[in-house]
């Protein structure tokens, strides 16, 4: 499929994470299949209104969150198995009660392994990202102009 309208990489993470907040706050974001404009909408923030025609999907298409890209507990143990493997059944232990993120990044902390975690999940949401983009006929990159360096 030959890319089509072109998306700024740095709107559609921001997109990805107001999606990925907690479901209560009732969260959207969609991306204009004709600008590549995003749009987002949330109860627990001050964003322009969405498009009203948002629900036609041949206008516009929905950023998933973080778990319908396999950003979530997936991620968190592709990392494990690849830095900590040893410590994956202490990391599943963790992963069981509440709190699993804050302790997991204790753990990376005490073990020198917590930005190689932030670089590791950025890298792959980027590549998550960039894939759904290119499933949906979008062309995801930086804003034209953005310094690479």
């Amino acid at each position: 499929m030959k890319p089509g309208v072109f998306v700024n990489l740095d709107d559609l993470q921001h997109a990805l994470d107001v999606v990925s907040m907690t479901p209560d706050f009732g969260n959207a974001a969609y991306v204009s299949r004709v600008t590549g404009e995003v749009h987002m909408w949330s109860d627990a923030a001050d964003f322009d209104p969405l498009p009203v025609d948002v629900e036609d999907d041949s206008l516009y298409i929905a950023v998933p969150d973080k778990r319908e890209l396999d950003l979530g507990q997936q991620l968190v143990f592709s990392f494990v198995e690849e830095h900590l493997g040893a410590s994956a059944d202490a990391v599943r232990d963790i992963f069981r009660k509440r709190g699993a993120y804050g302790k997991f990044k204790d753990l990376l902390d005490r073990r020198g392994l917590l930005q190689a975690w932030y670089d590791f999940e950025a890298a792959e949401t980027e590549k998550a990202l960039r894939a759904w983009g290119e499933e949906n006929g979008l062309a995801i990159g930086d804003a034209p102009g953005k310094d690479a360096g």
